[in-house]
Formats: C-alpha cells, sequence, structure tokens
C-alpha cells in the first residue's frame, strides 16, 4: 500500500472516530482568527487590491467569495486571494517546531470548497482540522532547523499543497481513491522556496501560501473529475520526500506521521503579534529590557542568534534598514530595534512608517548579530544585551509561555482587528457566528462578514 493511501485511511479514521472536541473549539479559533486578520489586512494592505485584480485577469466571476469584499471569483482563484489575505499582515498561526502556518491555506480551500458544496459548517471544520493534522505531521516529521532537510523551503506552502487537498477534498466528500489521486496531483505542483524570505526587497513574501491554497482546489477539482495522480507521490523514487528534502525519513519520522492516537495540531499557536515567528521571542525578550534600560544614549545591542534566526540578519546593513514593511517584519535587528524604541507592536504601529522612523532606525544602527544560539526547532531562545550608560542591561531567559495566548487573549485580537478595519461594533456578532460555526451553513457566515475597501489605511 502506498504512503499516500495509508495517510488517506489514517485520516479518515480520524475524521471517523470525531474529532476531538477540544480540537474542534480550537479550529473554530483559528478559523476566526484568520478572518479577522483578513478585515484587517484589506484596509492595511494595497496589495490585496493588487492580488485580487490579479487573479480576476481573464475570469473575474466565479461562485466563491473573497472575504470581506463584493468580488467572487472562481474556486482556486478564490482560494488564492483569501489565503494571500490571511498571511499578508505576517499575522496568522503557526506551529513552531513545524514552522508552518496551517490555517491560512487550509481554510480558503476548504472555504471554496464550502461553497461549491453549499456545505454546514460543521464539515468546514472538520476539512480544516484534518488538512491542519496532515501539515503539522509533515512539518513535524523533519523538524527544520536553520541547516538540514526542510532548511531551505517554506514548509507551510510545500506541504500546503498536500494539506490543502485534504481540507478541500474533505468538504468535497472525494472517495479515498480520488483523495490518494489529490495528494498526487497537489505533489505535481509542489514548490515553495525560501529566497522571498531569505533575500530583500521584495514584498512577494507575504502571499507564499496562497500558491498551495490554490493548489489544493486544483488538485481536487482534477482528482474528482477522473484524473488520476501519482500514488507514490510522497515516498516514490523522484517522490517529494526524496526531491524535496533530500532523504527519506527514518522510522522515528514515520512513526510521527502514521501516529494513529496523535492531534498535533493542537500545539499550533495564535500570533500575538504581527511579525515573522521567529521575530517574536526577541520581541518578548525586548519588552524585558526595556523596562530596565536607563533613559541614557544606547551605545550598543548586542543579539545573540541561532543558525535559523541569523538567516534574518543578513544582509546586516539592509536588514537594519529595510526598504519594505515585509522585510522589516522579517528582520531580526529591525523588530528588535523596533520593540525597544515603541514598547508595541500591533496593526497601528507597525506600518510602512515605521521604516523611516529614526529612534527606531537609530537603535538598528546599533544593532549587532552574535551566532551563538543552538539552533534548535521552533523559536530561537533570544538573548539581549544593551549597552548605555556603563551599565549592560540582559534579558532575562525567554519564557515561551508569554508567546501562548488564552482564549480571551485571542478574542481580543480579533477584536483589535475588526476595530482596526474600522469594524469594531460587528466584531462581538461575527465572533459568536465563527465560533458557533458548526450551527450554520457556510454560505450565512460569509454573508455576515462586514465588508471593508482594500488598501483604505494606505489612502488616509
Amino acid at each position: 500500500m502506498s504512503l499516500s493511501r495509508k495517510l488517506v485511511r489514517l485520516l479518515d479514521s480520524k475524521r471517523s472516530a470525531g474529532i476531538p472536541p477540544d480540537v474542534a473549539n480550537k479550529t473554530r479559533l483559528h478559523i476566526a482568527d484568520a478572518v479577522g486578520i483578513s478585515l484587517a489586512a484589506r484596509r492595511a494592505m494595497a496589495m490585496g487590491d493588487w492580488v485580487s485584480r490579479a487573479l480576476a485577469v481573464g475570469g473575474g466571476s466565479g461562485v466563491c467569495s473573497v472575504i470581506g469584499g463584493a468580488q467572487s471569483l472562481p474556486p482556486a482563484s478564490a482560494a488564492f486571494v483569501n489565503s494571500a489575505l490571511v498571511h499578508m499582515l505576517d499575522y496568522d498561526d503557526m506551529h513552531d517546531a513545524a514552522r508552518l502556518h496551517p490555517t491560512t491555506v487550509t481554510f480558503p480551500a476548504a472555504l471554496a470548497a464550502s461553497e461549491l458544496a453549499g456545505a454546514g459548517g460543521d464539515l468546514l471544520v472538520e476539512g480544516v482540522a484534518i488538512g491542519n493534522e496532515l501539515m503539522c505531521r509533515l512539518g513535524l516529521m523533519w523538524t527544520p532547523t536553520g541547516s538540514g532537510p526542510g532548511s531551505d523551503w517554506f514548509c507551510s506552502q510545500l506541504f500546503g499543497y498536500v494539506g490543502s487537498s485534504i481540507a478541500a477534498g474533505v468538504v468535497l466528500g472525494l472517495t479515498e481513491d480520488e483523495m490518494v489521486s489529490a495528494l498526487g496531483l497537489a505533489y505535481m505542483q509542489a514548490a515553495g522556496g525560501k529566497e522571498p524570505g531569505f533575500g530583500v526587497d521584495s514584498n512577494a513574501r507575504s502571499i507564499y501560501p496562497a500558491f498551495a491554497a490554490m493548489g489544493g482546489i486544483h488538485a481536487v477539482l482534477l482528482a474528482r473529475a477522473g484524473i488520476v495522480g501519482p500514488p507514490s507521490a510522497l515516498d516514490g523514487t523522484a517522490g517529494l520526500f526524496r526531491i524535496y528534502m533530500g532523504a527519506e525519513p527514518g522510522p522515528a519520522a514515520m512513526a510521527t506521521l502514521l501516529d494513529e492516537d496523535a492531534w498535533f495540531f493542537r500545539d499550533t499557536l495564535i500570533k500575538p503579534w504581527p511579525s515573522c515567528r521567529l521575530s517574536h521571542s526577541y520581541i518578548a525578550a525586548a519588552f524585558a529590557v526595556r523596562e530596565k534600560m536607563p533613559r541614557a544614549p544606547v551605545q550598543r545591542v548586542v543579539v545573540a542568534v541561532n543558525p535559523s534566526a541569523a538567516k534574518l540578519c543578513r544582509p546586516l546593513e539592509a536588514r537594519r534598514r529595510p526598504r519594505t514593511i515585509q522585510d522589516g517584519k522579517h528582520s531580526i535587528p529591525f523588530m528588535t530595534a523596533f520593540a525597544l524604541a515603541r514598547g508595541k507592536v500591533d496593526l497601528e504601529t507597525l506600518t510602512e512608517k515605521a521604516l523611516d522612523d529614526p529612534a527606531v532606525l537609530e537603535l538598528a544602527a546599533r544593532m549587532e548579530i552574535a551566532e551563538t544560539l543552538p539552533d534548535n526547532p521552533g523559536n530561537p531562545p533570544a538573548e539581549i544585551a544593551v549597552y548605555a550608560a556603563g551599565a549592560c542591561i540582559r534579558s532575562p531567559k525567554h519564557d515561551d509561555a508569554a508567546l501562548k495566548p488564552s482564549p480571551a487573549q485571542i478574542r481580543e485580537k480579533f477584536t483589535s482587528c475588526l476595530a482596526y478595519a474600522r469594524r469594531a461594533t460587528e466584531a462581538g456578532g461575527l465572533w459568536e457566528r465563527l465560533v458557533n460555526l458548526d450551527a450554520t451553513r457556510v454560505s450565512e457566515v460569509l454573508r455576515a462578514i462586514p465588508r471593508v475597501a482594500i488598501g483604505e489605511a494606505q489612502v488616509e
């Protein structure tokens, strides 16, 4: 039996056994988070308009909705635009050890499939939960670090093709054979090199998960129509593991992938700040140091990094003075300086204007990088030392618990996203609809999402 078929059967058995209540509840929270981020992104980013117009060329009419807009597009195009909106602000959920954003990919694909099928919210939740679980397993079996298998791939994109096809396939009710074909057809589109993240002067990293959301829809529609994808897509001679990871997975990795009992999606976190997840431990460390800094000029700031974080520090001068907000959010020196200077990281402060903030740039110019930390999976154990007034103020040992928002904080984040989108009065009602998604049809929830003009903040 091929690995693809084993996976399809495993995921189907987990679904048949019933999504555990805590996983279903968590999935609804992550869907609500994605909707809130999308509405904030519409107001914040003119890029949303560029993406929408690009995907509408030659086929602007369709049956699938774009979140927060009047536009309808064909299903694959709608999945692309919605995924781009979820990721655009770099505020979307993250599985730290797997190093991927699962809901960003699976939700838009499952949403488009739900509209095609006229599905209820319960089926949407199932599709997202199962797709997220597969993505987290694929990421965890390789546990990417700064080097080795997976280090040069955006795992959200590479494994997202497979995850989004499963999510959409669940909603569309594909048979086992069709699901296996969909995995093969997803593999035939797989991509996701990290150069948009390692390089500078590009804004395209804002939309990379969207290619996978679109690809998943293409895969399931082709499979449903009768196209048979390669069943050996994952573990074949020229399969995804050998070509993209350069190795066959060992027994421990395969045990993770095929674990019958675990729900690895449980460890996926909703972000507290709208920037690259690798910068979050540095933001937390900067906030802790800021409380102890004397009112005196800072001479130097030494930031300790591991090989993963070091990639977001090179080239150092360009990282100190980013030219796009996307570069800024992916720069350890800039985000550390921003947190030290402003004491707050949110949608109102972390904008294009921050790139020219003298206080931020002055601190960024004093950033020194010391690659001294271990190359662990997940977040680096950030360390910051600030030298000022003849003293050295060091950050305390980083407490990762500070980066795990509670359900109440997740709702607060949702409300702040709606407030940023200038739709604060509608936040409470929309939240209740989304966290009770199982009880209604997806089409009804979509009609309740308020409209937000794209790029409104850019012209205010």
